[in-house]
This record gives C-alpha cells, sequence and structure tokens, in this order.
C-alpha cells in the first residue's frame, strides 16, 4: 500500500477493506462519508469487472465496508451512499440497519445515446442521505439553495399568512436532483466508466460538512468527492485500488507533478491540438 499526501488530502492506495480495518484512518474521525462503490453490473474498470460471484458475496462485501465506514464517522456524522437501481431495496435495508436514513434523492440525467428498446431504460441513480444521530448533524440549507420556480417566475402570493407574501424565491432542493453526467467534452472528464459530476458533489459537501471537516471516499475513482472538498476548504482521505486512477488523484489533488518518475497531465482529446491516434493511450503521463 501506497499513501500520498500534502497534510491536507491523503490518497491510500489498496484495498478498501484492507485500509478501513487497518489504523490508518482512525475511528469516529470522519465528518462526512460519500461511498460510490461497484454496482456489481459488470462494468469493466481497466483489468477489474465490477461483478460479484453472487448477490450473497456482493452484500456481505457491503456489509463489510459499510460497517467499516460507520466506524470512521464522528457521531455527528453523515454517510451519503450511491448503488445502481437494482439493488436499491436491498441497500435501503443494510442502511437502515446501521443509521438513520434522512433522504432518499434520485439523481436523474438525460440519456447518453441509445436507449433500450424492450423495456423503460434506467436514467437515475440512488443516493441515500443518512446519519448517526438524527438530532444532531450538520446541514447547511442555506448554502445549497435552489430557485424557487412558484415563488420567483411566477410570483405568486400567499394569502394564508397574516400579511399577504410572496412566495420564497428560494428552497432547499427536493430529493429529486438534475445533474448532467460528465461528457467526453467537458473539462472535468477523466476515462473512468462511472465518473460522477463535480456539480453533484458539491451540493453533498456543503450541505453535510463544514470548512476544514474530513471528507471520507473509500472508492475514490476519479478523485472528484476529494477535488471538489479542496475546491470547498475540507480536508479529504480517499482509498483506491486501481493504480491508473490513483495517478488521477494525484494530479486533480496537485500532490505531485510526476509518478515513478514521468510527469503527468491531463491527456488530450481527440478535438485538441496536439492529439494522435499514437498518442491517444498515453492518458496520465509521458
Amino acid at each position: 500500500m501506497a499513501t500520498f499526501t500534502d497534510g491536507q488530502h491523503t490518497i491510500y492506495h489498496g484495498d478498501a477493506l484492507s485500509i478501513l480495518t487497518s489504523e490508518q484512518i482512525p475511528d469516529a474521525t470522519v465528518d462526512l462519508v460519500f461511498a460510490d462503490p461497484p454496482y456489481n453490473i459488470g462494468k469493466h474498470f481497466n483489468d477489474r469487472r465490477d461483478k460479484w460471484p453472487s448477490e450473497e458475496a456482493y452484500y456481505t462485501w457491503v456489509s463489510c465496508w459499510l460497517d467499516l465506514c460507520v466506524r470512521k464517522l464522528k457521531p455527528t456524522g453523515s454517510l451519503y451512499v450511491m448503488c445502481a437501481t437494482q439493488c436499491f431495496a436491498s441497500f435501503d435495508l443494510l442502511l437502515r440497519q446501521r443509521l438513520t436514513v434522512l433522504s432518499r434523492i434520485v439523481w436523474h440525467y438525460d440519456s447518453s445515446g441509445v436507449q433500450a428498446k424492450r423495456h423503460f431504460g434506467s436514467l437515475w441513480e440512488p443516493i441515500f442521505h443518512c446519519v448517526k444521530d438524527p438530532k444532531h448533524y450538520t446541514f447547511n440549507a442555506d448554502d445549497i439553495l435552489v430557485e424557487a420556480k412558484t415563488g420567483a417566475q411566477r410570483k405568486l402570493i400567499d394569502y394564508r399568512k397574516p400579511v399577504p407574501t410572496q412566495y420564497n424565491t428560494k428552497k432547499v432542493p427536493g430529493n429529486a436532483w438534475y445533474f448532467p453526467r460528465v461528457r467526453y467534452r467537458m473539462p472535468e472528464y477523466e476515462q473512468h466508466p462511472a465518473q460522477k459530476p463535480i456539480s453533484l458533489l458539491e451540493r453533498i459537501i456543503a450541505a453535510s460538512s463544514n470548512p476544514k471537516d474530513i471528507v471520507l471516499d473509500p472508492f475514490a475513482g476519479t478523485f472528484t468527492a476529494a477535488r471538489t472538498a479542496a475546491n470547498l476548504n475540507r480536508r479529504s482521505a480517499s482509498i483506491e485500488i486501481d493504480e491508473e486512477y490513483v495517478k488521477i488523484g494525484i494530479r486533480r489533488l496537485e500532490l505531485a507533478a510526476e509518478y515513478k518518475g514521468k510527469r503527468l497531465h491531463q491527456p488530450l482529446k481527440s478535438y485538441e491540438a496536439g492529439y494522435s491516434s499514437e498518442s491517444k493511450n498515453l492518458t496520465l503521463f509521458e
């Protein structure tokens, strides 16, 4: 296992269960956990395939890392978990056995191309918002306000109040969130099959943590949670098993300019000057 850190943001290169079991991240020290684990639907992450031998084996694994993440949380901590729509009910049960589920959020988005032709294709993913103590947790409502269309656009008046007043123009978001998925031409795009958008993580981290708090991401992938935490003046601890993705994290968090003697850089895209078919695989360093 290798570790990369600048004192504020730390990357652990290794298996999530092993690192969470060790004393690398002390128990009851984390303010917010954002977990976006493999969904058990067969995606390929470089040389690894997101598929367990059985559903029982998958949920046994999920139960193990969930228990460890709960241990890492402070008594006032919050945990957000994403999963596949196929797993929604099982995750709900597992989480309710350990924490209080405050919200079941639907992240919905547009189609990325051809959809299913013999059933209704999936255009959303579940996000669970959970806390250890339903009476004591962080929720910064004023930091995540969105436009209230009834109040802001239609300018309706609430005549039920003693003094008739226009409806509020801002409100806390409901539990149906629209954020576009990360596309190839977006500046934040990285070569990863399940990258989550910065805008999604901004809402989660701004709502459920404060400046200088610690955000833990046990399945870091493209390190969007850590990068967003840095943008919002939070600290982060990220775990990633795949070396290629660890390089992305080192670069995005600016922990080092080189990896094993080679310079890290964001890969050129096919529409950018200097791109060539010969160089398209030199994605993380030269």
